[in-house]
């Protein structure tokens, strides 16, 4: 009945039914859940940040899991294609900060309906609630999917679409690494990346800065031997568990790796650095210039203002610096560690939320089994693979979409490229009903 089977309507299952079918393709997209693109609907926070407009080199820069690996699929398919794909559905895109782009009405839902427009245009057939069981082989092929309550749904060609571990709740249990694994395939370590940090240090465990933000502060990540690993700069949040926003979410792939290494040999933490763009000697001027300034008021009154408030208490006590004390009897030791703790304050980490509670599930299927242009499977003829599900990630910001639309519409077109001239197939073959 089909020539290609995609299971998974996330971001990737989406754009693979679409390329697949524009290129020549019967297809049929398979999704366990009630709703089709349900990741797409509340990625960035319902606004939906389709792809990032960096050059292609800085692209892969923010995909620090094998984002390379995409360099082939960018000769095919790139960013600026992904911008030209959604205006000729009729979504007019806007670019924001740090290159993101967004739909101009805001909407998640206006990107969705505006996919499944256009994969009923190509009359594809799309079954919800409907959940795939396995593969079925045939020799070095496949013979098409197993489908619960239903038994056999025949096709020479399946793109495994099913996303990652992360975000259960959309669907991504982690099903087609089963699958992958049962054609052949390794799957390389799964762990949480873009996902908050967790820490058991004092002032966390106290709640005294929950729910406090920190605006462009530079997170590094220190190993366990007291090495800079790697520092991210944007927002940061304190909450009652840990660390999270932005810069935390960036760093928190770099945590989860420095924790295995440590083997418990040394804490891992992460240094925050409250003034990114100064020096710490010109701190350290700016904080005795205050001290000059008020010097009869107390250090609380005197300080109002440099840092927020609650932030200023913790490094006033971890500075060993009385709050109530007039400024002008702090000796400039003191205001000098003070000044330091302003450039590196350090914070021990002990772990991370778990992979179901991170956006992004980093490690997948192995990257030297599959094609890099095609996304075909080295192991397994007519299997393909698109999306969380291989063993690609980034950071927040429009560059996992990116992956995934990229993979997924390499890998729909190279099925179309693999069915064309393929016999018409003539055994009967299980039929979908209540298609939606």
């Amino acid at each position: 009945m089909y020539d290609c089977i995609v299971i998974g309507g996330g971001p990737a299952g989406l754009m693979a039914a679409a390329s697949a079918a524009e290129h020549g393709a019967r297809v049929c997209l398979l999704e366990k859940g009630g709703k089709l693109g349900r990741k797409l609907a509340i990625s960035g926070g319902g606004r939906c940040n389709v792809t990032n407009r960096q050059p292609l080199p800085l692209l892969v820069e923010h995909l620090p899991g094998n984002g390379k690996f995409l360099y082939s699929g960018f000769s095919v398919f790139n960013n600026e294609s992904i911008i030209a794909f959604f205006e000729q559905l009729g979504i007019q895109l806007k670019e924001e900060d740090r290159g993101r782009m967004f739909p101009v009405s805001n909407s998640a839902q206006d990107v969705v309906q505006a996919l499944l427009r256009k994969l009923s245009t190509l009359h594809v057939d799309m079954h919800v609630n409907t959940k795939v069981e396995g593969l079925q082989f045939a020799g070095q092929g496949l013979e098409g999917v197993i489908v619960k309550g239903k038994g056999l749904l025949k096709a020479p060609t399946v793109i495994i679409a099913t996303g990652g571990k992360s975000v259960p709740k959309t669907g991504s249990t982690g099903d087609g690494y089963g699958w992958a694994k049962a054609a052949g395939h390794s799957i390389t370590e799964l762990y949480p990346t873009e996902v908050p940090v967790t820490s058991n240090v004092g002032w966390i465990q106290s709640k005294q800065l929950q729910g406090l933000s920190l605006s462009d502060v530079a997170v590094t990540v220190y190993s366990h031997k007291n090495k800079a690993i790697k520092t991210h700069r944007w927002d940061a949040l304190i909450t009652h568990f840990g660390f999270s926003g932005p810069a935390i979410l960036r760093c928190s792939q770099y945590v989860v790796k420095a924790l295995k290494k440590s083997k418990g040999q040394g804490d891992v933490s992460l240094g925050f650095d409250i003034f990114p763009d100064s020096m710490m000697e010109d701190v350290f001027q700016q904080i005795c210039q205050i001290q000059q300034q008020a010097p009869d008021k107390a250090v609380k009154n005197a300080f109002r203002g440099f840092l927020p408030e609650r932030y200023l208490r913790l490094l006033l006590e971890h500075a060993d610096i009385d709050e109530d004390v007039m400024a002008r009897t702090i000796p400039k030791q003191k205001l000098r560690v003070l000044a330091g703790l302003c450039k590196d304050f350090r914070a021990s980490v002990n772990g991370t939320l778990s992979i179901e509670k991170a956006f992004i599930t980093g490690g997948g299927v192995h990257l030297k089994e599959v094609d890099p242009k095609t996304m075909q499977s080295k192991k397994m003829n007519g299997l393909f693979f698109c999306g969380e599900v291989l063993d690609i990630h980034g950071y927040t910001g429009g560059y996992n979409i990116t992956a995934a639309f990229v993979t997924g519409f390499c890998a729909g077109k190279g099925v179309a490229e693999v069915i064309q001239g393929a016999p018409q197939m003539d055994e009967n073959s299980v039929s979908l009903s209540n298609k939606n």
